[in-house]
């Protein structure tokens, strides 16, 4: 302490004050001038350490305050002490209170100096030393105090605060973290609740008729404790042999009520902290103290859901220590059985919502809260107590009464990710840390963040904010409190949650005598194969098989909910081991529940997503909302689609390896959007219009792609552009825009040479082109096969498989039969040159919408076709009525209707001219040329028969026209996902549709009158 404050420096030190961080240096330098006029001096080292504490006026009007309350040897020890001065400005920085203290008592600066400053005290330290100080034997077993005056309970505060400050000294100077802290304030007040009750001994003459506990509750229990908060405990006794239970309890309850008046009485130290024993059973109204067996009872059949959350963390901390293990021991079994009652999570969830919406009521300083607040330490300790609860009835690691240990025993197991548990304990340290400095400044109980810059300026330095204390603190808080509140959200609203606390305890842990018996219960037909799959998804240690745990005992039920359990755990095994240690998936189902129940329910019904999904499992990403499941647009799609296209045009690849891997990049997004579209029409997100146009758009982006690659491929070989312009007209189905999961993509290729050009190379270029096109699509790969089928074109499989337009309009013109103009009914050339597609429709209209519609003639032919082919396509053997195409009432009646309706009016009903089968029987009802019932049973059974076709391959993997009749899992299948109660209702309808259908059809495509 060299150099001494004088007044000839006056000049220099008001600067030197400012640069230091004092926000009053006029008044600093007027408390320096006091204090040296009466002997005290501050040396400028010791003003540099000053300048460094959070609050640099507050450390030295506290500093001064102790020089002055020492004797000059006190004085000059202080000076001599190095290590005091790495702890005591940064206390005097912070806590207005602990000046004070320190005013009051001038010789407790010592626990602030020397090497013993900096070591952790043991708990037993904190409970000898309060025990001596109010006089009572540490090694008694039941240690009382000399009296129960107040001068003993004046000493057990002024211990008290000397052990704080002692604990604020390391917690400030950065020799304890927040953790280490919190525990040893929770063992501090553990030693205080034992002095206490020896002062409680020392005043109840009949204490000796009764053993008693004292429970420590919240974050006493969970060793987690604040500087200054009320300490939760409940009362748990038991008489001594010859006592009787009513004496006994007497004694007990004045025993209790003693030890808390010996920690709140105000004295001229002030008080310690208010005991609050109102978590005890039927809280205030209750007797303040029970037996053993009392507690049971009561938690055996009226404790609620929250007393449950709240008995997470009791931990016995002062009194009988072995009455206390029993209590401890008692209550830990219900505790892990709680979150088996009938609405546990939802109860949970419904109070932390009443708690906010009461402190939003109660204050308008919700937003400043750091406890009960949005984003606040009550988010994060309800999440994590939730999860503790439901996943630690099969989980043993997860029963920590600690927030941070549970926190870190959720990531380690798997059910909270790493990167929100780490959020979660970051936010949580620096939230606890505010708080902490908060308490400190008055030792008041208070979680609010305050709105004067000065105290916030503390609070910013305090935590190590130098630049702009005031708004980097700011920034730091609220950037906390938002990462909380999102996680928060995400794990406590978790819908998991309710699905792993409806199931029974044994399922939670699947161990291989439980997991058979259940299994086979849950209608596995092969337990055994079941349970190998368990055994290879859960076994091991791996951060992998503990979610696996979690998820597997809720997905087996989700797995039985559906038609073919078995196939359902065999593909969400063979979907993870393909994904592998992929980081994103099993954090997908864990946290997103719609994906896991979503994902069970596919795997164990439809044999085509299933297959999607193992060729392409990333594409379980997808099933996370209902957004993301809806069809891309076809723009998005066809952008996409050419873009691949491009990418390997710009290859130095040799040709034909660019077109095979561009058409491979084309075909892979071909399998990710019919996954797409097949998981919505699954799960009824969907229509039949809207499945046919995406099953349509996807083959459309997929040929015209495979049509760009094969045209670079060829003009690559020419060494030059094409001579010829190609398109590719799409029929039947494909160009109805009615595509199925299994249907061919029915086509013509045209072509027009361009101008000077040899049409012979032309129309070598446009086959080739045509060739390639299919080869591309033809190659074998990890999807649904697309057939390019060709033969609807003139002349079918004996014509040339591409003609010029010039070709077409003379073939039509002198050849077309009647069954090629109502083919045409369904062309559209939606791929390749554009401008080539405009001109083979305007050539096609008229011949499928002659200006005069049909005569008798054609007419009659059309109806012999039609007989014809139901008589000779129909499959031998099978059942007419449960043939969905060409049965009666079925698929094929419907389009020869709406066809029939077309070419006799759509050359004067504009409706009329689509290629689509719903779109023309809605234009004929405006049009009056179909009765709107009439138009309304054809629709219907149209798009029944449609649904039921799509949801048979969708079910087998494999293409049918039939009803399912005979294989149990596929009928049972079919029926759930079309939504009937059972099969015979699905025959019902469908019969039903198809006889009303066929007799419209009899009426108005056969011309049948009654």
């Amino acid at each position: 302490m060299s150099e001494p404050w004088t007044p000839d420096r006056r000049p220099t030190l008001t600067g030197r004050l400012a640069r230091l961080g004092f926000t009053d240096p006029g008044r600093a330098e007027r408390l320096l001038a006091e204090a040296a006029g009466e002997g005290v001096t501050v040396s400028d080292p010791l003003l540099d350490t000053l300048g460094a504490a959070a609050d640099p006026d507050l450390a030295l009007g506290g500093l001064l305050r102790l020089l002055e309350a020492l004797d000059p040897a006190g004085r000059a020890a202080l000076a001599a002490d190095e290590g005091v001065w790495q702890r005591l400005p940064a206390v005097l920085g912070v806590s207005s209170a602990l000046g004070e203290h320190l005013a009051r008592h001038p010789d407790d600066w010592r626990v602030l100096g020397g090497d013993g400053a900096i070591q952790a005290p043991a708990p037993r330290t904190f409970r000898d030393a309060l025990l001596r100080a109010v006089g009572a034997d540490p090694d008694d077993p039941e240690p009382a105090a000399r009296d129960a005056s107040q001068e003993t309970l004046i000493a057990l505060r002024a211990a008290y605060r000397r052990h704080l400050l002692r604990l604020a000294g390391r917690d400030l100077s950065g020799a304890a973290d927040v953790d280490e802290v919190a525990a040893a304030l929770a063992d501090l007040a553990a030693a205080a609740l034992e002095a206490g009750l020896a002062v409680a001994r020392a005043e109840v003459p009949d204490a000796g008729l009764c053993r008693l506990a004292v429970i420590g509750m919240g974050k006493c229990g969970g060793r987690e404790l604040n500087y200054v908060s009320d300490v939760d405990v409940i009362f748990v006794a038991e008489p001594r042999p010859g006592a009787s239970e009513p004496d006994a309890l007497r004694a007990a309850t004045r025993l209790a009520s003693a030890l808390m008046r010996a920690c709140s009485a105000s004295t001229p130290e002030g008080s310690l902290w208010e005991v609050d024993a109102a978590l005890r059973p039927e809280g205030k109204a209750g007797p303040l103290v029970r037996t053993l067996a009392s507690h049971r009872a009561y938690y055996e059949r009226w404790a609620k859901t929250w007393e449950f959350q709240a008995l997470l963390k009791a931990r016995p901390v002062a009194g009988d220590a072995e009455l206390g293990r029993e209590y401890a021991d008692m209550v830990g079994p219900l505790v892990w059985k709680a979150a088996a009652g009938e609405d546990f999570v939802e109860d949970v969830q419904a109070m932390r919502r009443r708690v906010e919406a009461h402190l939003h009521r109660q204050t308008q300083e919700s937003e400043r809260e750091l406890k009960l607040g949005p984003g606040g330490l009550r988010d994060i300790e309800f999440a994590v107590q939730l999860l503790q609860l439901v996943h630690g009835r099969a989980d043993d690691t997860l029963r920590s009464p600690n927030t941070l240990e549970a926190l870190a025993s959720l990531s380690q197991g798997g059910y909270v990710g790493r990167d929100d548990a780490a959020g979660l304990a970051s936010a949580y340290r620096f939230l606890r840390r505010v708080e902490h400095l908060i308490q400190l400044h008055r030792l008041r109980r208070t979680h609010t963040v305050p709105d004067d810059d000065h105290d916030l300026r503390r609070l910013g330095r305090a935590l190590g904010l130098r630049t702009d204390p005031v708004g980097e603190f700011t920034a730091l808080w609220r950037r906390h409190a938002r990462g909380v509140r999102t996680i928060h959200e995400k794990l406590f609203y978790r819908p998991l949650l309710r699905a792993v606390a409806r199931l029974p305890e044994e399922e939670t842990r699947l161990t291989p005598e439980a997991a058979r018996t259940r299994l086979t219960a849950l209608g596995f037909n092969d337990p055994a194969g079941a349970l190998r799959h368990i055994e290879a998804l859960t076994s091991g240690v791996s951060r992998r098989a503990a979610i696996q745990r979690t998820l597997l005992p809720v997905m087996l039920g989700w797995f039985a909910a559906a038609p073919d359990p078995d196939a359902g755990l065999l593909g969400f095994r063979q979907v993870s081991d393909a994904l592998g240690t992929t980081p994103w998936y099993l954090r997908l189902l864990r946290d997103e529940v719609t994906v896991a129940e979503r994902m069970a329910r596919l795997l164990a019904t439809s044999r085509y997503a299933t297959d999607l999904l193992l060729r392409a499992p990333e594409a379980v990403a997808l099933l996370g909302s209902d957004d993301g499941l809806a069809p891309r647009s076809f723009e998005a799609l066809m952008s996409e689609a050419l873009a691949a296209v491009r990418r390997r045009e710009d290859d130095d690849k040799a040709a034909h390896e660019s077109a095979e891997d561009a058409v491979a990049a084309v075909r892979g997004l071909r399998r990710r959007e019919l996954f797409r579209t097949s998981v919505a029409d699954l799960l009824g997100l969907t229509d039949v219009r809207t499945v046919g146009e995406a099953l349509t758009d996807i083959a459309t982006v997929t040929i015209e792609a495979a049509l760009q690659a094969a045209v670079n491929k060829i003009e690559m070989e020419r060494r030059g552009p094409l001579p010829t312009r190609v398109a590719v007209v799409a029929m039947g189905r494909f160009g109805g825009h009615e595509l199925g999961y299994g249907s061919d993509a029915d086509v013509m290729f045209v072509h027009d040479p361009l101008p000077g050009a040899d049409e012979r190379d032309a129309q070598t270029a446009a086959h080739s082109v045509a060739e390639e096109m299919r080869r591309l699509l033809a190659r074998p790969a990890p999807d649904p096969p697309l057939q390019i089928d060709p033969n609807l074109r003139p002349e079918g499989k004996a014509g040339p498989l591409v003609r010029t337009l010039a070709s077409y309009a003379a073939y039509y013109a002198r050849w077309s039969a009647p069954w090629e103009s109502q083919a045409l009914l369904r062309a559209d050339p939606i791929i390749g040159d554009p401008e080539l597609g405009h001109r083979f429709r305007a050539l096609i209209d008229p011949v499928r919408w002659p200006r005069d519609g049909i005569d008798d003639k054609a007419l009659r032919e059309i109806r012999r076709l039609k007989a014809r082919m139901e008589s000779e396509r129909l499959p031998r053997g099978v059942e007419r009525r449960l043939h969905t195409k060409l049965g009666p009432g079925g698929l094929s009646d419907v389009e020869w209707v709406a066809q029939l309706l077309q070419l006799q009016h759509a050359h004067e009903v504009a409706g009329l001219r689509t290629t689509r089968t719903l779109a023309a029987l809605d234009a004929a009802v405006r049009a009056g040329l179909l009765d709107e019932t009439d138009g309304e049973v054809l629709s219907s059974a149209w798009q029944l028969a449609t649904r039921i076709r799509g949801t048979v391959m969708l079910v087998r993997g494999r293409a049918s026209d039939l009803l399912p009749t005979d294989h149990h899992k596929e009928r049972s299948a079919v029926t759930q996902v079309l939504g009937y109660p059972g099969t015979g209702d699905l025959l019902e309808d469908y019969r039903r549709h198809a006889r009303r259908a066929r007799a419209v059809v009899d009426r108005v495509f056969y011309g049948v009158t009654d």
